[in-house]
């Protein structure tokens, strides 16, 4: 195939992934490949690279596929880093294509406009895969290339460095396939073990992470056939819909569910990353009898042993299992239920007035639409856990806790799945990180609830100063008045101020057909009637 240019390839390429949208900031060092999309796409002209990457990765994440985000080389592509590093942690899959300066000077350091040191090398260090393009033939395999190893496992960011003279160039492309690595498959034995061990369980547990979320039926179907209680990561929220009787959920540090985990005589975990902040920094203890499941095989084994180490893609290993596997003891299950309710019931009543927000949006919001979470108290304590979701594609939040990052993930999300409310929730000073974003949400009008809880500053690190210090540091920020700041930006706003303000606001927010920014003027609302407090390690505790 022959192209005008390298922005009518791209086109060419990113309509056979399915996208539709595409987000970025117009630069001299990508002009031909903003313009192309302009054309023949939807470009979104967001205010920050960062952002750029970051609605990409919600955009991905909400169809359950991939997104894409241009940006410029030099300064545009470090601003990218960040983002690109929560896609990394993630394991999500965002194809991000960046400029360069004109190829006869790449590398000369003459300081050309926009030129930075090795950028490649530093790409490299945040993505999973990442290149330049060379000349006018290789683009096309390039893009394949970046594309297939962005959603390839574990997947992440896939960036690709394109010189500007080779963007406006005549392009060949040979379309040829990108070779394979193939399936994982299991050791067999390990696999007859894992196997032999299920069938004599009495007493199960299933913990399901990211990985599991592309393997929803399979998941569904060893829990019916177990009645194990089932326990998520963060990331395997909604891979079985949390109102299932067994479904535990992000709930592994509970003392109820450690007493679980205590008593259980198996747990099969399903590529979950055991991460420091869901096991109590790695402190929580888990049944010496597990079977770990994950397509990476780097991670079997390396937070806590497995006595089967099954290195395999989860919907190809689960129905082997599920059909060896015995049903769990009735008081075992009835007890995974009771478990299920308290845990939920004692988080609703230590997070005080906020509870009424929690039940207002779960009441409010279609089943499986997206709530992307911005990291600050709300999702920490109960947005994380207690907000119930029903479908992985919903469940959009910054799985490296980086602050700031929640609504540029919405704005994706809510462009992914226009036909649908967004819920966006962030804090005062997640959102002022990137403030500017407004303005992008006043220009495309999504579908979008941007829900801001106000407590004037760090909430999180407040309350850790406030529990284990004398004084506060770098907590207590300048907060703007939200009233006016969404006038000015021609954005609807409404504020919530009482417990029983929360239905009727949120109610009508989310019904609208744009966005709406939502105040809860946390002072006014009332304190939690236990703060929340990070699971982080503090020495002089």
């Amino acid at each position: 195939m022959q192209y005008d240019n390298g922005g009518e390839l791209l086109v060419a390429h990113l309509e056979s992934l399915g996208i539709d949208t595409v987000f970025g900031i117009v630069s001299v060092h990508n002009l031909p490949l903003v313009e192309a999309v302009d054309r023949h796409l939807r470009f979104v002209p967001v205010r920050h690279e960062a952002t750029a990457v970051n609605a990409a990765d919600g955009y991905g994440r909400a169809r359950g596929s991939i997104g894409c985000a241009l940006t410029s080389t030099g300064t545009g592509a470090g601003n990218a880093a960040g983002s690109l590093i929560e896609a990394l942690s993630a394991g999500t899959a965002v194809l991000h294509v960046t400029g360069q300066v004109e190829s006869e000077y790449l590398g000369s350091g003459r300081g050309f406009i926009h030129e930075t040191k090795d950028q490649l090398g530093m790409l490299g260090a945040v993505s999973t895969y990442a290149a330049t393009v060379t000349s006018a033939r290789d683009a096309g395999r390039v893009l394949r290339e970046a594309s297939a190893a962005a959603l390839a496992t574990p997947g992440g960011p896939a960036s690709v460095e394109w010189p500007i003279d080779l963007q406006y160039a005549a392009q060949v492309d040979a379309g040829e396939a990108v070779p394979s690595g193939g399936a994982p498959s299991p050791d067999p034995a390990e696999l007859a073990a894992a196997q032999a061990l299920l069938a004599k369980s009495r007493r199960p547990l299933i913990w399901a992470g990211g990985g599991a979320r592309h393997a929803r039926q399979e998941l569904a179907a060893l829990l019916e056939a177990t009645g194990a209680g089932l326990l998520t990561s963060n990331s395997g929220r909604g891979s079985v819909p949390e109102d299932h009787p067994l479904v535990i959920g992000n709930f592994g540090t509970n003392p109820a569910v450690r007493a679980l985990l205590a008593d259980a005589d198996v747990l099969v975990s399903i590529g979950t990353h055991f991460r420091s902040n869901e096991t109590a920094d790695y402190n929580l203890k888990l049944p010496e009898a597990h079977i770990q499941i994950d397509a990476d095989a780097a991670a079997l084994g390396r937070v806590y042993p497995a006595r089967h180490a099954l290195h395999a893609e989860a919907t190809a290993v689960l129905p082997s299992l599920t059909g060896a596997a015995a049903r769990a003891d009735a008081d075992w299950s009835a007890r995974v239920t009771a478990v299920r309710d308290e845990v939920r019931a004692a988080l609703h009543d230590d997070i005080g007035p906020q509870a009424a927000l929690c039940d207002a949006l779960a009441a409010a919001l279609p089943r499986g639409a997206v709530v992307a979470r911005d990291v600050t108290i709300p999702s920490s304590s109960w947005g994380n856990r207690l907000l119930p979701m029903h479908d992985p594609r919903a469940n959009v939040f910054p799985r490296g806790g980086g602050i700031g990052q929640g609504l540029g993930m919405g704005i994706g999300a809510a462009l992914a799945r226009p036909d649908e409310p967004t819920a966006v929730i962030a804090g005062d000073g997640g959102l002022a990180v990137h403030l500017g974003e407004l303005l992008t949400v006043a220009q495309e009008r999504p579908r979008l609830t941007l829900i801001v809880f106000n407590d004037g500053g760090y909430g999180v690190l407040r309350n850790m100063q406030d529990k284990y210090g004398e004084r506060r540091s770098g907590v207590d920020l300048f907060t703007p008045d939200f009233g006016p700041l969404a006038a000015a930006c021609a954005l609807p706003y409404a504020r919530i101020a009482a417990p029983e303000e929360a239905a009727p606001v949120l109610e009508a927010a989310l019904a609208s057909d744009g966005p709406t920014l939502v105040e809860v003027d946390l002072t006014a609302l009332g304190p939690m009637k236990n703060p929340f407090t990070p699971p982080v390690k503090i020495p002089t505790a």
